[in-house]
């Protein structure tokens, strides 16, 4: 007797599917450079990380190249120490000038490049922060710093692809700083009626407990004065008849 085989399930279909999709993700994943935070405020100051993760698992990254965007300069830039590495800072000339706290500079920062101590850097399955202080921020909607990241062997990652709007992720993206409007706070003119106001309810508030307080005072001293004549009055009454 031949047996025949039976043609696959739905069932057998769907739990191959899944199979293939979970050995798909269990593949390496892509991680890139990353600005964090991811957004501030136009105008403000802030303390800023490139995080930097290790994509190979033979090499380790050595040099990192952070380029400031052109079309945003930034007037103040300062860089934390990491230890094993150094740091090297680039200027160039902006016109018009940027001014900060009163003053014209007519220089910004333009790039930085980070570099390992040897037998240094980040090894695999490692990532390292290199930790930033940046402001005035530009009046722009964002700032795209373009990332070279340089290996051990030789390899270079480049993480320069600028996000468009709508689109999706490109292959290297580029670290994106989303700027966003400074909110307009309260001013001191409109908060001082109001506080005026406060003080003038506290003043009557406090005004009239004292008022009441007083009249108490004086009808309990009335009942003592009135109480004391009629026992007087009653004492001299008893004294007649006797």
């Amino acid at each position: 007797m031949i047996r025949l085989r039976r043609p696959a399930t739905a069932a057998a279909l769907t739990l191959a599917a899944v199979a293939t999709a979970v050995l798909g993700l269990a593949g390496p994943a892509s991680a890139h450079v990353t600005v964090n935070p991811k957004e501030a405020t136009q105008g403000s100051y802030g303390r800023f990380a490139f995080r930097v993760p290790n994509e190979s698992d033979t090499a380790s990254t050595t040099k990192v190249e952070v380029n400031l965007p052109e079309n945003a300069p930034v007037g103040s830039v300062s860089t934390m120490p990491v230890p094993g590495w150094t740091v090297a800072v680039e200027k160039r000339k902006v016109d018009p000038p940027i001014e900060v706290h009163g003053s014209q500079l007519t220089e910004a920062v333009s790039k930085l490049t980070w570099t390992a101590a040897p037998n240094g850097g980040v090894k695999p399955g490692e990532f390292q922060e290199f930790p930033v202080s940046m402001g005035p921020l530009p009046q722009t909607d964002r700032m795209v710093f373009k990332v070279l990241q340089t290996y051990s062997d030789g390899n270079v990652s480049r993480w320069i692809e600028e996000p468009t709007a709508g689109g999706e992720e490109p292959e290297n993206p580029a670290p994106v700083l989303t700027l966003t409007a400074a909110s307009a706070s309260a001013s001191p003119a409109a908060s001082a009626p109001a506080a005026a106001a406060d003080d003038d309810d506290d003043d009557a508030e406090t005004g009239a407990a004292t008022a009441f307080g007083v009249a108490g005072l004086v009808a309990g001293l009335a009942g003592l004065i009135l109480g004391g004549l009629a026992f007087l009055r009653t004492r001299r009454e008893h004294a007649a008849k006797s």
